[in-house]
């Protein structure tokens, strides 16, 4: 036996050496570079073609005007208001709910704007006369300034609608400024609503669907700087800050719930990217999200399993595809061209948008009411 315990003592060394350099390797940034690659497949980003936005475009056309079914989320002061949902908002009444009508209006304008000889040019120029009316935004703004309904949609519907008009004033036409000045009430009106809601708000509202702080705020910011908008610019960063900027370790092991149509990790962290410099938005971010590589990551760099696409909620994870997919390029748009998580983002964002793309067909009308949005913005992002 004493012959044998040298060689004993030698050998547990040995593995005891191997497993505290497993140990500190795994904190080793070339380590979780390498192994991140690893993990993924590398991919572009598809091009959004003509041909592809008209056949997004068919499905707002399809549905705009298509009053039912519709889940109206309206509050009733008494039975007289019990009336059809068109005759409160008569703009925003098709595609199942209100906001959803709102970001399919969104999806025709920004389709048109980047493709001028867009198929159905004609076709959404005459149903944008059609809904925006003054008649019809003042009923609009009638029901959003009655007793029940004043945060109606609030604030998902609310940031969509910004985005709508800030849409429509990039579109830099008579068109898009005839409809900008005709919606601009209502506007006016969700954007101070805005500001006094996120400087009364505690806490941020952390889910994966509709009332998500960040995904909102992110929207908003846009609005604001495309329209130039310097008081709404500063109050959403300040807000932004005070909300996020301490926040550390981001669990994103909770990622995704079954009925995700936003990632809570990834919305926040796309926020930021526009409020912070670049170097505070790397330090951030590296406090933030977990390293590449990592079992934590993991959770937000594979694609969510689906069980059941037609499914109206579960089948908000093909929606989750295209926000994680937009936010990642966002993310890698702010990080320095050195750094690994660039290209690795980026493909991330890739897998993430092909995916949403074969889902969405898979749908029906659960999914076919809004997804060319999240499909449209993703394709689009910037």
């Amino acid at each position: 036996m004493k012959y044998y315990f040298p060689l004993i003592l030698i050998a547990i060394f040995s593995i005891s050496l191997l497993i505290i350099t497993a140990f500190f390797d795994e904190d080793d940034p070339e380590v979780q570079e390498n192994r991140a690659f690893e993990q993924i497949e590398i991919r572009d980003i598809p091009v959004l073609t003509s041909e592809m936005g008209s056949k997004l475009a068919l499905l707002p056309l399809s549905c705009i005007k298509k009053e039912y079914p519709n889940k109206p989320g309206h509050v009733h002061e008494s039975s007289s208001s019990e009336v059809a949902h068109t005759l409160k908002t008569p703009i925003f009444s098709g595609c199942f709910d209100w906001h959803s009508s709102v970001h399919m209006h969104w999806t025709l304008i920004r389709l048109m704007r980047l493709f001028p000889d867009l198929k159905q040019k004609d076709q959404i120029i005459s149903l944008m006369n059609e809904q925006f009316t003054e008649e019809k935004v003042g009923t609009e703004l009638a029901f959003f300034n009655s007793r029940y309904n004043q945060t109606f949609e609030r604030t998902y519907g609310w940031a969509w609608l910004l985005r709508l008009q800030s849409e429509f004033i990039l579109l830099n036409d008579e068109n898009g400024k005839k409809w900008a000045q005709t919606l601009s009430p209502l506007v006016k009106v969700i954007r101070d609503r805005s500001i006094e809601y996120f400087n009364k708000l505690p806490k941020p509202v952390r889910p994966g669907t509709h009332s998500n702080t960040a995904f909102s705020m992110d929207h908003m910011l846009k609005y604001a700087e495309i329209t130039n908008d310097s008081e709404f610019v500063e109050s959403l960063k300040k807000r932004a800050v005070d909300f996020f900027l301490k926040d550390r370790n981001c669990p994103t092991d909770y990622e995704p719930s079954g009925i995700d149509f936003v990632s809570p990790c990834l919305a926040q962290a796309h926020l930021m990217a526009q409020v912070l410099e670049k170097k505070a938005f790397f330090n951030w971010l590296n406090e933030f999200l977990p390293a590449p590589g990592s079992d934590e990551f993991s959770f937000v760099m594979n694609p969510p399993e689906i069980t059941d696409h037609t499914d109206y909620v579960i089948g908000h994870l093909v929606g989750l595809n295209f926000q994680r997919a937009w936010s990642y390029i966002g993310i890698s748009n702010a990080l320095d061209e050195r750094d690994y998580r660039k290209e690795l983002f980026r493909s991330v964002a890739a897998i993430h948008l092909h995916e949403g793309l074969n889902g969405m067909d898979k749908t029906g009308y659960g999914g076919e009411h809004w997804l060319a949005s999240f499909a449209t913005y993703a394709l689009t992002s910037e």
